[in-house]
């Protein structure tokens, strides 16, 4: 047997690529490697372990094994905290036209999330990148994860400080057109 693991996350099956090692690998490539692992554990009887970089010859975890697991969880919690963001700030529609200039709105299912509010686009400055995105953002009630007996302002997270409001657009309109 051979492992190359490596060549199903980055689609390169050349000779370089048919390798066992996953270093360098990004979050979201060692994901597709645990979803994969995770579909074949659950609907193929396993036969043996390779010996290699993942098992040694007594079929025992090497500690790169240890090594790629811990990467694996760290990008299970980059994923969940990252769809825990697409629930607080779900991104807007969108749409552009020559003749209209750029139109965002929101709606109870834009960004593809389901969601009880439609909420209101603004633009979302993300620490570390460049520009800007437009989210939906609840504009009632209290602010993400604080429990609604709390004291707050009914201005749901409006006053997120990496939140902009759209120049020329009402506050709390549900669309917004730019013209450009």
């Amino acid at each position: 047997g051979r492992d190359a693991t490596r060549a199903f996350a980055s689609g390169d099956f050349s000779a370089a690529g048919l390798v066992d090692s996953v270093s360098g690998l990004s979050p979201a490539e060692l994901l597709s490697i645990h979803s994969w692992l995770s579909f074949y554990q659950h609907n193929y009887e396993p036969v043996g372990k390779l010996v290699g970089r993942f098992y040694d010859e007594n079929g025992a975890p090497t500690e790169a094994l240890r090594e790629v697991e811990a990467a694996i969880e760290e990008a299970l919690k980059l994923q969940a905290e990252s769809e825990q963001k697409q629930q607080q700030f779900p991104p807007c529609n969108s749409e552009w036209s020559s003749a209209k200039g750029t139109r965002f709105w929101c709606s109870r299912q834009s960004g593809g999330v389901h969601r009880a509010w439609a909420g209101v686009p603004r633009k979302l400055h993300r620490p570390g990148s460049r520009g800007s995105s437009c989210v939906c953002v609840r504009s009632s009630g209290p602010p993400w994860g604080q429990p609604g007996s709390a004291p707050h302002s009914d201005r749901g997270d409006l006053d997120h400080p990496h939140l902009e409001q759209y120049e020329g657009c009402h506050p709390l309109a549900e669309q917004c057109v730019l013209l450009t």
